[in-house]
């Protein structure tokens, strides 16, 4: 079998196509959890965190609707002729969509599948939606609600 290559992003980090809208990453399937799961970075405790921290893949994993994604996705991923690619977004990248992603890679490797995973944007400080826009910031500029 084919290797399959994972992406997590943010789509407030996307360049926009020639219609406005993000541009996502080429892939087979890509999953929008935007409006799907719950953002986690309201768990004050993680804001400073990325997907890559277990605490961070604790809360996504327990999201409402997260394993039931994560097993859908595996199942995809397994596929004979299954995907090459498969992206996983969300609003910055850093939380849902990079836990996400490291999760997710563990289920195709076990069922013997090589598996690189690539996080176009956990690296980047988080994206916060303001009245004019989105503006990125770092957590601790932001003024606590």
């Amino acid at each position: 079998m084919h290797p399959i290559r994972l992406i997590s992003f943010g789509y407030l980090h996307l360049p926009t196509g020639p219609d406005g809208s993000p541009a996502p990453p080429a892939a087979d399937r890509i999953e929008d959890v935007r409006d799907r799961l719950r953002d986690p970075a309201a768990a004050r405790d993680i804001l400073d965190l990325d997907g890559h921290h277990p605490r961070v893949q604790h809360v996504v994993l327990n999201t409402p609707g997260a394993r039931e994604l994560l097993a859908n996705l595996a199942d995809y991923a397994d596929l004979p002729t299954g995907p090459r690619r498969i992206a996983i977004g969300c609003a910055g990248g850093r939380h849902r969509a990079c836990g996400l992603t490291e999760i997710l890679a563990h289920e195709p490797r076990n069922r013997g599948r090589q598996v690189a995973v690539e996080h176009l944007h956990a690296h980047l400080p988080r994206v916060l939606k303001t009245p004019t826009g989105s503006r990125t910031t770092h957590p601790e500029q932001e003024t606590p609600r």
